[in-house]
């Protein structure tokens, strides 16, 4: 991997970590169950993939990654209900998160499920004071709102159980899922820094196209994992697509043909990042780094 881009990305990490850390020492969460639950899930890690793109774009359009910091804090707040609740038995049923116990396995279902409940009602609360900056703001938060919601990625979750082991299932109902439950978020950590930045019609367009793209190839490489990959990388199980008869791209496609659509789905990202205006290396390599990935 490129070591300018390993730096840069861990640059946008490091930002992040720091704003998620001054935000957990201002709340505090009553019971103290509700609040010990939703740092173990918060501070679990991962790639915060999610708000190093938002400050790569924030950059890239020239602002600093101040003027998206909280919209980086609600998306991640979201991004991680999500996990919770996904986690749970009634969804994915998965025992592991980023190499560590689920939170219903910490805590208890009942207890996951409310601090999921509390990290999406925050996520709220942060974009609402955010609005207060004026009226990109506003539109900023109305979109990251609906892409979280049941435009978005909750009707994604509820099409991925509603299809599973269903034979009448394919390459609609598929992408359907891909492109609300896994793309609408990272459709929206490149496309709020462009509403912030009040941003004209076609460079939203064409970061919302990158975004879909990126969070294709994403779920692509994704399933090719679940069949590939191993717990130690992961922090997950692997197989469970195939053992619970989900309906993904690789029980559709195959491993050949869905190595070929990631090959595309990463063609496609790059013409888009071609047209625009601006020097967007960070986001090339970044989608490059996704499609080779092995965790």
């Amino acid at each position: 991997m490129d070591t300018a881009f390993r730096e840069q990305l861990n640059h946008y990490s490091e930002a992040f970590e720091k704003i998620l850390a001054e935000y957990l020492q201002s709340v505090r969460f009553r019971p103290d169950i509700l609040d010990e639950s939703v740092r173990y899930s918060l501070q679990n890690g991962g790639k915060r993939l999610r708000p190093a793109l938002m400050f790569a774009v924030a950059r890239m359009l020239g602002n600093r990654i101040e003027t998206v910091a909280p919209f980086a804090l609600a998306l991640e707040l979201i991004h991680t209900y999500s996990l919770i609740h996904d986690d749970l038995p009634a969804m994915d049923n998965d025992d592991f998160r980023r190499g560590k116990p689920s939170n219903h396995r910490v805590f208890g279902e009942g207890q996951a499920i409310l601090a999921g409940d509390a990290l999406l009602n925050e996520a709220y609360r942060l974009c609402f004071e955010a609005c207060t900056n004026g009226k990109t703001y506003i539109a900023a938060a109305e979109l990251l709102c609906k892409n979280a919601g049941p435009a978005g990625m909750i009707a994604g979750q509820a099409a991925d159980l509603y299809y599973q082991g269903r034979e009448n299932a394919g390459k609609c109902e598929a992408e359907f899922i891909v492109v609300h439950k896994t793309a609408m978020m990272i459709r929206s950590a490149v496309t709020v820094p462009a509403i912030v930045a009040d941003m004209d019609e076609n460079i939203v367009a064409l970061l919302d196209e990158f975004g879909k793209q990126f969070g294709i190839l994403f779920q692509l490489t994704d399933d090719m994992l679940d069949v590939t990959g191993d717990f130690e990388k992961l922090g997950k199980t692997v197989g469970k697509d195939a053992a619970e008869n989900k309906l993904s791209y690789v029980q559709l496609y195959g491993m050949e043909e869905c190595a070929a659509l990631a090959d595309r789905a990463l063609q496609l990202c790059e013409q888009v990042l071609h047209e625009l205006p601006y020097d967007a290396s960070f986001l090339l390599s970044l989608a490059r780094y996704v499609r080779w990935r092995e965790d």
